[in-house]
């Protein structure tokens, strides 16, 4: 009787042991997952040339179809003139809420993007569709190489060029297609900026 107890009592430890252990691995795995927030897109910027949609709630006289002016603004009735470029909807919101609840108590303030128009990047040189190409979503040097068809036979895929204007000049990004075709330096396969040109010598 006694041996039997202690058999069980063996039995429940290893058990309970055994239930621990995979208890553990559960908690490691799902720590190791990405979170969801990890996999969102980033928002997306205004840009000059974009249609805005603002409105405020409960305020007819407060809605208006918008465009980014070239320096990046707009105007809106009691908020003036904003500098949005650069800013997402959300935040572009905000700002004008800011403007107006000194003439409003708690407005709500949408901003929705109508029309995409500003974001463009440029591929020229030897590619087999040279062109402006609008994108709305982030677009890396490898996708705009693929928007203008790819490269001809005989272009220098090592010394493609992105220009970019930074603080008012322009600058020049090496990217060697050959490297990442490796699977090398992929780090040098950056997020384009409206704007910029890559330019396949």
């Amino acid at each position: 009787m006694v041996e039997k107890l202690m058999n069980n009592n063996n039995v429940r430890g290893v058990s309970l042991h055994l239930i621990s252990k995979i208890m553990m691995l559960c908690l490691i795995s799902l720590a190791a997952l990405p979170s969801a927030n990890a996999d969102e897109a980033p928002p997306y910027l205004i840009q000059p040339g974009d249609i805005l949609q603002v409105t405020v709630w409960k305020e007819t006289d407060l809605q208006a179809e918008l465009l980014v002016r070239p320096d990046g603004g707009i105007s809106f009735p009691l908020a003036g003139d904003l500098i949005v470029s650069g800013l997402s909807v959300a935040q572009t919101a905000d700002v004008i809420t800011q403007k107006i609840k000194r003439y409003i108590p708690d407005p709500v303030v949408t901003v929705a993007t109508k029309q995409i128009g500003g974001n463009n990047i440029y591929v020229v040189g030897k590619v087999n569709r040279p062109g402006v190409f609008p994108f709305s979503s982030p677009l890396d040097v490898m996708q705009a190489l693929a928007l203008g068809g790819g490269a001809t036979p005989y272009a220098a895929l090592s010394d493609i060029r992105i220009l970019r204007r930074v603080n008012g000049k322009q600058v020049a990004i090496r990217f060697d297609y050959t490297d990442i075709e490796k699977g090398k330096a992929l780090d040098t396969n950056i997020l384009l900026n409206s704007g910029d040109t890559v330019v396949v010598p």
